[in-house]
């Protein structure tokens, strides 16, 4: 049976996978040659016949921050990129739809990981959407003649692609829920708080809002610092003309000298979403707070030990509650709050909790209790399975969620996180966990009570599930006024 289906652009030609239609590499915007890579993002250009959509896009250019992966980028791939990927179980069905943005700290990332397959969540009953967006200097960093938060704008268009295309891919455009991790989860947040949403989705999941928010002026220094040692000036055409390794380049040089005389620990990335004015006012729990997310149904949780995973190999002498919260900008007497908070913790320990809280947990917390202090349906989660890898060390880390949300339990994410083969609990909690997210997809009903500052209800992803009140309200209550 031949799987073809129009597009606004044009028709392409899918596959099944079991009973799953997956279409992939569908341009939503048009190629990243020259000054395109730093401008907003154009309109896809319109092709003749059918095209083939079986295989994955290119991933947009990006540097290989790790060493030894493998690298999703490489000089000379297609600057066709711009791309979405479809998982439809029925193509005439009028489902509800999910679009994930993967994270990445706003460096890296690409929708083509085994870890994002949406079959299993299509299964469920739902179209899946997964889509690439810029990151690094072409996705965020300051351009003198072009806008800010270019990759944000790119999910934007994404978003539009899907309100004019995916009815023929049997999704409804009146029933869209986005949903991501990370700095995928930030932008879900960012989203939801800004003012370019009309009308583009209905409701938001945010799995580990990451601090990656940043003001204007910083963000011109440090792409100051990036662009000096290229010898061109900070336009697209100038820029444009760059090969993006060189960048990259900068880039790493950049970021490697600011770790070796780190004094702020308040960005995990030197690129961050910038409250414009335009695309965004303001922090966006203090956004959502103040009512900028009206209409919206938003989940948003974290992961319990978040940190851990960047801190696990940390040696002893780095893993300073003191020297983190001197970076942090915090007074010494935070370090007396967390100690009278958690009597007995180890430093290290400490040392990790207090960089979970500043770098996932209560940003995450804080979309959720603002969204709620708004009056609109908002709910709050913990993911506190642990990682099994490494004898336990890892405990619920960061990332932990993601095989959990699509069902996949071998990846490039899962390598990490799970010792050999899955755990004998992961189908459990992995089902419980997708039919949650599909049935919230669906009704704007997870399953467990909203969020309200009156009883501080939250999810508590174990096994088995639970509902816990106000499970981290020793940080919270530390850190409600530090935002």
């Amino acid at each position: 049976m031949e799987l073809v289906v129009s597009t606004r652009s044009g028709a392409v030609r899918g596959a099944f996978s079991g009973d799953v239609a997956v279409f992939r590499g569908i341009p939503y915007a048009a190629p990243l040659d020259g000054a395109r890579r730093f401008q907003a993002p154009a309109a896809p250009e319109a092709w003749d016949g059918v095209r083939e959509a079986t295989a994955f896009s290119a991933s947009v250019p990006q540097a290989t921050v790790m060493p030894a992966a493998s690298p999703w980028w490489t000089p000379g791939d297609d600057t066709d990129c711009l791309s979405v990927n479809v998982w439809s179980p029925d193509i005439g069905a009028g489902l509800p739809v999910m679009v994930w943005i993967h994270g990445g700290a706003y460096m890296g990332g690409t929708s083509d990981s085994p870890a994002f397959d949406g079959t299993r969540l299509a299964q469920a009953g739902v179209v899946v959407v997964t889509l690439n967006y810029r990151v690094g200097y072409e996705g965020f960093g300051w351009v003198a003649d072009a806008p800010a938060n270019r990759g944000i704008l790119d999910q934007l268009a994404a978003l539009r692609w899907v309100q004019d295309n995916i009815a023929s891919f049997g999704g409804d455009p009146g029933n869209v829920t986005i949903f991501g991790e990370s700095s995928g989860a930030s932008s879900v947040v960012t989203l939801a708080a800004g003012s370019a949403k009309t009308g583009l989705f209905r409701r938001g999941i945010a799995q580990s809002v990451g601090a990656v928010f940043c003001g204007a002026e910083e963000t011109r220094r440090i792409s100051d610092l990036i662009v000096a040692p290229l010898g061109v000036a900070a336009t697209s055409e100038a820029l444009g003309e760059v090969p993006s390794e060189a960048i990259h380049a900068a880039q790493l040089a950049v970021m490697a000298e600011q770790n070796r005389n780190r004094a702020d620990w308040t960005n995990s990335t030197p690129f961050a979403v910038v409250p414009d004015g335009e695309l965004l006012d303001d922090l966006p729990w203090v956004a959502l707070r103040d009512g900028a997310g009206r209409d919206i149904e938003l989940i948003s949780g974290y992961n319990t030990d978040e940190a851990r995973l960047f801190t696990v190999d940390f040696p002893v002498e780095m893993a300073d509650p003191a020297l983190l919260a001197h970076g942090l900008r915090l007074a010494p007497s935070v370090l007396e709050e967390y100690r009278a908070g958690y009597p007995g913790i180890a430093d290290a320990d400490l040392h990790s909790l207090l960089l979970s809280d500043q770098l996932f947990r209560m940003p995450s917390l804080w979309c959720a209790e603002g969204h709620a202090q708004a009056g609109e349906r908002s709910y709050a989660y913990e993911f506190a399975w642990p990682s099994p890898a490494r004898d336990g060390a890892l405990g619920a880390c960061h990332g932990l969620d993601v095989p959990f949300t699509f069902g996949v339990d071998r990846s490039d994410v899962t390598e990490h996180v799970f010792s050999g083969e899955a755990p004998a609990d992961f189908e459990a909690l992995s089902a419980a966990m997708r039919e949650s997210w599909v049935s919230f997809a669906t009704n704007g009903d997870p399953g467990w009570p909203a969020y309200a500052l009156a009883d501080r209800q939250v999810r508590i992803w174990n096994t088995p599930p639970t509902v816990a009140t106000d499970p981290v309200g020793i940080s919270r209550e530390i850190w409600q006024h530090r935002f």
